[in-house]
């Protein structure tokens, strides 16, 4: 919208020059209605622009869960784009991708399968029952303390799976294989990682330096269109040449506007596949 602006107060102040050429006789009314089309043309491309805005105004509205237009006053303050900050801090890549969610969550299921593999594995051996150990097999008083009571109490306090290996073999079979299979989405999880790791931070530093090259070339074109605007006022350039430089300038600052967009929409990327930035 500031660029489409700008473009506007650049095409009127063009039409004034092209109207006052005309006026003196050295301009053709072709010209003039060449410049003011050219003008109305840039307005026109203005209200597209408001709409889409508007639109995306109430949109912010209704994800904090207020009704459209509430916030508009304080949305629509014409600040300057935030430049996302540049990569700082020397964490380790293992801690900072650590705290990823979905990493945190593969290797708590690995632990978690490891552990029932231990679990599976200790049927091999008795198990003892210290609260079946104390009991006691009656409480009457005349045989609380008698050694049929206690011995019964001993009995009831040991278990051991010795007749039912088979089975016992089949789960800790199961339960290696749960972890093999908790342990590959695990990999698989830390290698997705890298990945939106190494493509967000690729996209960060290319939109990036698209930006600082599309700057230099504005810098050349805005050159480029005032020397063309004085030449043509001087009588050499035809209008023509103006309106071609006039375009050239607006792409480029359209294409200028879009990289910084991906830069910061790449930073945001970034900050999300690390677990919240580049910074332990």
């Amino acid at each position: 919208m500031r660029l489409a602006q700008a473009q506007e107060a650049t095409q009127a102040h063009l039409v004034e020059l092209v109207d006052l050429r005309f006026r003196q006789g050295v301009a053709a009314n072709r010209e003039l209605q060449r410049a003011t089309g050219e003008l109305e043309r840039v307005r026109a491309s203005i209200a597209p622009l408001r709409a889409a805005i508007d639109g995306q105004l109430y949109r912010l509205d209704v994800l904090m869960g207020t009704p459209a237009g509430s916030h508009r006053d304080a949305f629509a303050s014409g600040t300057e784009q935030p430049a996302p900050p540049q990569p700082a801090g020397s964490a380790a890549p293992v801690d900072l991708l650590r705290r990823r969610p979905d990493i945190v969550m593969a290797e708590r299921r690995l632990a978690a399968s490891n552990a029932r593999v231990g679990m599976a594995i200790a049927e091999y051996y008795p198990h003892v029952n210290l609260q079946g150990l104390l009991g006691w097999e009656s409480v009457e008083s005349g045989t609380l303390f008698s050694a049929s009571a206690q011995q019964s109490g001993g009995i009831l306090g040991l278990r051991w799976r010795l007749f039912d290996f088979g089975r016992v073999d089949a789960e800790v079979a199961a339960a290696r294989g749960r972890e093999a299979q908790e342990l590959a989405a695990y990999r698989s999880a830390v290698l997705r990682a890298t990945e939106d790791v190494e493509s967000a931070l690729s996209r960060f530093v290319e939109s990036r330096s698209q930006a600082q090259v599309l700057a230099r070339q504005i810098a050349a074109l805005t050159t480029a269109r005032d020397q063309a605007q004085q030449a043509y006022a001087a009588g050499v350039l035809p209008l023509i040449d103006v309106l071609d430089a006039d375009r050239e300038l607006l792409a480029a600052s359209d294409r200028l506007a879009i990289a910084r967009a991906g830069e910061s929409r790449a930073a945001v990327a970034s900050y999300r596949a690390l677990g919240g930035g580049w910074s332990g």
